[in-house]
């Protein structure tokens, strides 16, 4: 079937010479001048249904194509009505009505066509193809980078990434083919008008030197036969750039433009209320026809008072069916069996103002975004998460909301679900306005800005976030810092019991004749809290049943997991070249830290004076500031006996510092030290 369509078009569009160069009946002339004129007709009103130009990409080509077709019938009746002074019933019917008894006006009204059509109708929509051109190419990076965002905070899978990447990638190549499109409409109105010319003074000099017209005759017949000629062509070649002008001016739209035009045009009734003001106004102005002014008055106070009524009732209804919902909301049922007062592991709660996000009758809302961000979490971290319950609380502010873990608040942050987020790592430079704020989930400053100043951020390829992806983004890095207070015992026996199939040796050898599950679940948490994946468990199972008999201290133990684990430590810190940058320790500090380094219920940690932590941290400092600047990431290096130690001083300081041994270093991994760090 699709081969057979494309035969068929390649033999109209080759057909299309064939027309110029064989001379075509009069009937056979009007039928193809019909399909032309219902053509152009087809196409502008295809437009208006068009939701985004994606849905419309052969726009460009079918430009070129029906530009060719109205310059092949016009040269095709030009032939006629020279050659035998007829040119068929469409054309006749066109100037006839039009023209009527007088060419003369006929021809006025032809050329006001044309010059509506060159200078207003194409010269803007080429205009506006050559700006959304630049400016969808200059705002691809921050729309790449806005994807890839996406793509990595699990809000979309890679083939929705994929096709987004396709779909920025064919709207930068439609507006780029429109720029050079509407220079055929151009070209076709001059043609045109040459065309109309030569038709008019060779028809009359033709057959008035042939004899058989007198020269006034000769001139109103090929005057109305040159005019129905004219507007036979100029009619559907004004349609389509009328339909090229509304494709190209068209923004992304859920909406038919017939849809968009009424909800927005007529969505205020306050501005209803000012035009019926103003027109019974003119009504009463002495000498203004009363008649229309008061009609239309009539009306729109009529229409605003409608309009206002329907969105009182709509917002009510949706208030209260998302007051209901969102009480009665969470994303994954609770068990019957819980206790109800019992805390939980993890839960968000909303201002009211938020209410809306929850809702589930959206294609993208809370619930199902937190259930796809924790299935990610689940595979990157190799831990079963708890259900994260979302309820309202009337005690926050309208936009305000609350990450808790274990009924203890971690986080809060501010949206505005009318809102778009503007980040730029390097500060904003751009004058754009807007609500200050610093982003949540990694302390960017940040601007919220209207739907307006979106776009303008968008071209200065600042990133642009939606009030649901930052909520989204700041609950899953909250997780993923406190992944391990998130990972309790019965997760540790859910995790056993899933590879328990594959993998019951290992398992039974090691709980319980070696370990207790809860000692288990500590080194877990160890290499949880270190952002330390467990997702090859077996391994770290059968390590702790290698050392298990003779060591029982957890953070000893973690110590050899993670020697285990060095492939997956490392691999995260390396650059793209698969380079590790390290800072080394300073051999005294080395021994100074090894020295003082005592136990606790925490782990073990050096015992320094304050004036020695704070040269040390003043030197890690330095150390940070100078690879960010060159743009590397870099690791601190120790020995294997002081780096607990040496974590567990920086935790608090530099939380997200990597801390590894040298035990943690595959032999056929590039090493590169960038510094030192000390406290001399």
């Amino acid at each position: 079937m699709a081969n057979s369509l494309n035969i068929g078009i390649a033999f109209v569009v080759v057909s299309i010479i064939g027309i110029i160069i064989i001379p075509m009946p009069p009937f056979l002339l009007d039928i193809l001048l019909v399909i032309n004129i219902a053509l152009g007709i087809t196409i502008l009103v295809l437009t208006l249904f068009t939701h985004s130009v994606l849905e419309f990409l052969s726009f460009p080509t079918m430009l070129l194509i029906t530009t060719m077709i109205r310059l092949a019938l016009n040269i095709s009746s030009t032939r006629l009505i020279l050659s035998e002074g007829d040119a068929g019933a469409v054309i006749e019917a066109f100037g006839g009505f039009v023209a009527g008894n007088n060419f003369i006006v006929g021809a006025v009204i032809f050329i006001i066509i044309v010059l509506v059509q060159m200078l207003v109708v194409t010269n803007g929509a080429s205009r506006v193809a050559e700006v959304s051109a630049r400016f969808t190419l200059d705002a691809m990076p921050g729309k790449q980078m806005a994807i890839d965002a996406d793509l990595n905070s699990g809000l979309i899978n890679e083939d929705m990434a994929k096709l987004r990447r396709s779909n920025l990638e064919k709207e930068a190549n439609f507006y780029g083919a429109m720029d050079g499109a509407s220079k055929f409409v151009k070209g076709d109105a001059i043609a045109g008008i040459v065309i109309t010319l030569v038709t008019l003074f060779g028809g009359i000099a033709i057959h008035t030197l042939q004899g058989g017209y007198t020269i006034v005759e000769a001139i109103n017949h090929f005057g109305q036969l040159t005019i129905g000629d004219g507007l036979v062509s100029q009619v559907p070649s004004l349609l389509i750039s009328v339909a090229s002008g509304i494709l190209v001016t068209r923004t992304s739209n859920e909406k038919g433009f017939g849809d968009t035009i009424s909800g927005e045009l007529f969505s205020t009734p306050q501005v209803l209320y000012i035009v019926s003001f103003l027109m019974v106004l003119f009504a009463l102005v002495p000498g203004f026809p009363f008649i229309p002014f008061i009609l239309l008055g009539v009306a729109m106070g009529v229409s605003g008072y409608l309009v206002n009524e329907n969105q009182k009732t709509s917002r009510e209804l949706e208030a209260t069916m998302a007051s209901q919902a969102a009480t009665q909301r969470e994303v994954e049922p609770v068990e019957e069996t819980a206790s109800l007062f019992q805390v939980d592991r993890i839960a968000v709660e909303i201002g009211y103002g938020l209410i809306p996000l929850a809702n589930e009758d959206q294609q993208s809302n809370l619930t199902d975004q937190i259930a796809a961000i924790r299935k990610q979490l689940s595979y990157e971290l190799g831990i079963l998460l708890n259900p994260i319950r979302i309820r309202d609380n009337l005690q926050l502010g309208q936009h305000d909301y609350v990450i808790k873990i274990k009924g203890n608040e971690v986080a809060a942050g501010t949206l505005y679900p009318d809102k778009f987020l503007v980040v730029e790592p390097g500060g904003i430079e751009e004058e754009i306005s807007g609500i200050e704020a610093i982003e949540p989930a990694f302390g960017l400053d940040a601007l919220w800005v209207t739907d307006k100043n979106k776009e303008i951020a968008e071209l200065h390829d600042y990133t642009v976030v939606d009030p649901l992806t930052v909520l989204i983004t700041h609950v899953k890095e909250v997780m993923k810092t406190n992944a391990d207070e998130l990972l309790g015992r019965q997760e540790v026996k859910e995790l056993l019991e899933g590879i328990k199939d594959n993998y019951n040796v290992v398992i039974e050898e090691l709980i319980p004749d070696i370990m207790q599950l809860g000692d288990v679940q500590k080194v877990l948490q160890r290499l949880l809290k270190e952002a330390v994946p467990i997702t090859d468990l077996v391994s770290i199972l059968e390590t702790l049943a290698d050392y298990g008999n003779t060591v029982k201290d957890s953070e000893t133990l973690t110590e050899y997991v993670r020697q285990t684990l060095k492939r997956t430590i490392v691999k995260e810190h390396m650059d793209a070249e698969g380079i590790l940058h390290v800072v080394t320790v300073h051999p005294d500090t080395e021994e100074r830290i090894s020295a003082t380094i005592q136990k606790s219920t925490q782990g073990s940690i050096p015992v320094l004076q304050s004036q020695e932590v704070n040269r040390l941290f003043d030197s890690i400092n330095e150390q940070t500031h100078l690879m960010s600047a060159q743009g590397i990431p870099f690791v601190i290096l120790t020995t294997p006996k002081i780096r607990p130690a040496m974590k567990n001083l920086l935790t608090f300081n530099f939380p997200e510092l990597a801390v590894i041994s040298l035990n943690e270093i595959p032999n056929d991994v590039a090493i590169e030290s960038v510094g030192m760090v000390s406290m001399a």
